[in-house]
């Protein structure tokens, strides 16, 4: 045995293991063992740890019975002999491609990521960590179904073997992933439900209100990007080759999820986009059916205002006409420093409707939303495998789903709308939008709505089905669900102008195709713009003959008044109406507020002639101090940059980017492209919207897809998938998917088992 060890030893990501077994009180010091593990815990990579004979065994046994194929875009096509081999090859693979995203999605989950990021991300682990208990998951995972423990098992299996086989990954926390953590991320959209309860209000409660704010400080003035996605559905009779078709178009931060393949023995068959560290396909097809899922205007989420009553001895708070007694609990959150690691405990509140997340007017604020792990992620599991459209709807009865709508379409012919699953069924005489009176018993729940009694449309007669996160009440025309027979709290948004250019693309149309149905996806016309631009030239033209606007915005004038409100890379008039557009916005948000308004209202309906032109004279300005001219080129301004693995991406003018022609959604784009400045920058680049956007044509006998993902598959930029459907994302190129093995044939780059 060795009695000593070197410094290389002790500073290789290896090595640290090494170390930690060398040093004990019988070789050092105490003094020079404090001072290690004092440097341990602050520079160290973390150990992963050693797997016992056991697992070994176990994880050889899945490498062995996964194959996976990565074809000439680097996706990955993985294929188990069970359903929990092909969970395990499906994780190892998103791992390959990028681990980082996975760890952080957890970390995020599972309320530790300040353990990695700090201080600044203290509250927003209070949050997760007020509904996520890992001692009430692990008991949950325990009583889960035999099948799904397996794929959790799997899940767990495949990340630690990725982590087994790939020394040189270096865990910034999560040395070692467990079973019971899919539990804590069930669901794949990009906000999850506790994702909607402030962080500056539970900061103020629980904390010090005048601490490091939630946001950054460097945020474009502009108005934020719109959330959500678009979904067609199109039947046969409206095809020319009597198929129907799917759209698949999320809106999300690019590089969200990954795009794949997975298929098993046990039937599973599934194409599409995963969120990192997810093994279920969260919007995607199979070869009998497809669904893409879009961000809900339902209200699913309640706060209730409590009313604190202080006993000397306790805390209650008034229920019907009685008082009840308010639980608490102490919480410890960890974070890092400079130095090492350092905590803060908490004491929190509950209700028997759920934490204190905040005050207002005197009343504590608790908030009530699902919580049912197992059925969520029992649900996002088994719809993949759903041969027909009664299995889907099986699935769905689970009631596990409370944050999307679904848009749906198979072999079969069928085409169908669905409002979430997990809508609780109130008392209508209420506003859920605001805090409800915690202390009336008419404001409890009683169970939740079933798909026949929520919107919903299957197989409308006019043959199209779309839904933007507006209103379930224009999804199919004259044939959607009607506003009347349905509870308020179904729809919080209404119409939107990016709804109603979805209409515009699909009505009185019987010609689609897969090529046809991409086309109307990237269709340029800018709905907002038609309504708000009539009135600033209206204003323009009510000036006085002698005013000195008219001579100073009449170049701009006439580019307007000439535009036929489509966006294009080449277009000047959209880079104006864009700027304007943001400019009126940043104006009227005060008004808007006072009004009660939200600001695209105001800006429809109220907004003064002197505004509308005030906006145009100062969007003139800018982008002549920023690019020379106003009369600038939309894609000179508008562009996507990848220059950076990082979770944040990094801006510069003065590295490569390309020109996108099409706009945020926010002006009826149905290509989704949210752009802003960053500090040193005066184009804006987008983080938001696009991302994957796939086309699917179902036959009775075969299914046929086209897809696009932003940037690249792999969040390496040394691979060269990191970057390389840039150029065709930019263009709504969408690339043939190889759904069969056959169509691989001459499309592959590397077929290997995990860990070769």
């Amino acid at each position: 045995m060795r009695t000593s060890a070197t410094a290389g030893e002790l500073l290789d990501f290896r090595g640290w293991t090494t170390a930690a077994r060398y040093i004990s009180s019988d070789n050092l010091p105490d003094e020079m063992m404090h001072a290690f593990f004092l440097l341990l815990s602050a520079v160290a990579p973390l150990a992963t740890p050693e797997p016992d004979a056991a697992e070994l065994a176990r994880w050889d046994q899945h490498a062995r019975a996964v194959t996976i194929v990565r074809d000439d875009w680097g996706i990955a096509h993985i294929h188990g002999t069970s359903d929990a081999d092909a969970v395990f090859g499906m994780i190892y693979a998103q791992a390959e491609d990028d681990f980082n995203r996975i760890e952080t999605n957890y970390l995020t989950n599972i309320g530790r990521l300040a353990e990695a990021e700090g201080e600044s991300a203290l509250y927003q682990d209070l949050r997760m960590k007020l509904f996520v208990n890992p001692d009430s998951l692990r008991a949950r995972y325990g009583a889960s179904p035999a099948w799904l423990k397996r794929l959790m098992d799997a899940w767990a299996d495949g990340l630690n073997f990725y982590l087994h086989t790939h020394p040189d990954v270096r865990p910034r926390v999560l040395t070692r992933f467990e079973p019971w953590m899919p539990l804590a991320f069930s669901e794949g959209s990009i906000g999850g439900d506790i994702e909607s309860i402030s962080l500056d209000g539970l900061r103020a409660f629980y904390g010090d209100s005048a601490g490091p704010p939630a946001t950054t400080g460097l945020e474009d003035p502009a108005p934020s990007e719109p959330t959500g996605s678009n979904a067609f559905a199109v039947a046969p009779a409206n095809t020319v080759n009597h198929r129907a078709l799917l759209l698949i178009n999320p809106h999300t931060s690019f590089f969200f999820r990954s795009e794949l393949q997975v298929t098993s023995d046990e039937g599973l068959r599934a194409y599409g986009a995963a969120t990192w560290g997810q093994f279920f396909l969260y919007q995607g097809f199979n070869d009998r059916l497809g669904w893409m899922h879009s961000s809900t205007s339902a209200d699913a989420i309640d706060e209730y205002a409590e009313s604190i009553v202080r006993h000397a001895d306790r805390l209650t708070y008034r229920y019907g006409s009685g008082e009840r007694p308010v639980v608490s609990e102490r919480i410890t959150v960890p974070y890092r420093t400079d130095s090492g690691s350092a905590s803060r405990t908490f004491t929190v509140y509950r209700t028997h409707h759920g934490p204190i997340v905040r005050a207002a007017e005197g009343k504590w604020i608790s908030v009530r939303l699902m919580q049912k792990p197992v059925d969520a992620l029992s649900q996002s599991f088994l719809r993949t495998k759903a041969r027909t459209l009664a299995q889907y709807e099986k699935v769905m009865a689970l009631a596990a789903n409370s944050s999307n709508n679904t848009v749906y379409a198979d072999a079969d012919g069928h085409i169908a709308y669905f409002h979430p699953q997990f809508i609780p069924r109130r008392d209508d005489r209420f506003d859920w939008t605001r805090p409800v009176d915690g202390s009336d018993t008419a404001t409890e729940w009683h169970g939740v709505h079933g798909i026949e009694d929520s919107p919903h449309v299957i197989d409308p007669p006019n043959g199209w089905i779309q839904n933007t996160n507006d209103w379930p009440y224009s999804a199919a025309g004259p044939y959607s669900p009607k506003r009347d027979r349905f509870p308020r709290y179904m729809d919080t948004e209404g119409e939107s102008p990016r709804g109603l250019h979805a209409i515009m693309v699909l009505e009185h149309r019987k010609d689609f195709t897969p090529e046809r149905l991409r086309d109307a996806a990237f269709d340029s016309y800018l709905t907002a713009f038609a309504e708000l631009l009539p009135a600033l030239i209206a204003a323009y033209d009510s000036l006085p003959k002698d005013d000195a606007r008219r001579a100073a915005l009449a170049g701009q004038i006439a580019e307007l008044r000439g535009w036929d409100y489509r966006w294009s890379a080449a277009s000047v008039p959209t880079a104006l109406a864009v700027s304007w557009g943001d400019t009126l916005a940043v104006l009227a948000r005060p008004a808007a507020a006072k009004a009660g308004m939200p600001v695209y209202e105001y800006m429809v309906k109220r907004a003064t002639s002197a505004e509308r032109l005030t906006a145009l004279a100062a969007a003139s300005s800018r982008l002549a101090q920023d690019f020379g001219s106003w009369r600038t080129a939309w894609g000179e301004i508008n562009r996507f940059q990848r220059i950076s693995g990082a979770l944040q991406q990094p801006f510069s003018d003065a590295a490569p980017s390309i020109p996108v022609p099409f706009t945020s959604a926010r002006w009826g784009s149905l290509a989704s492209f949210g752009a802003r400045t960053y500090p040193g920058t005066k184009r804006r680049y987008g983080t938001y919207g696009n991302t994957f956007v796939a086309v699917v044509e179902f036959g009775r006998d075969s299914v046929r897809a086209m897809a696009v993902t932003a940037g690249g598959e792999s969040g390496d930029p040394g691979s060269k998938h990191f970057n390389d459907q840039a150029e065709r994302y930019a263009r709504g190129a969408l690339r043939p998917v190889y759904f069969y093995p056959a169509q691989l044939r001459g499309h592959t780059e590397r077929t290997y088992r995990p860990g070769e």
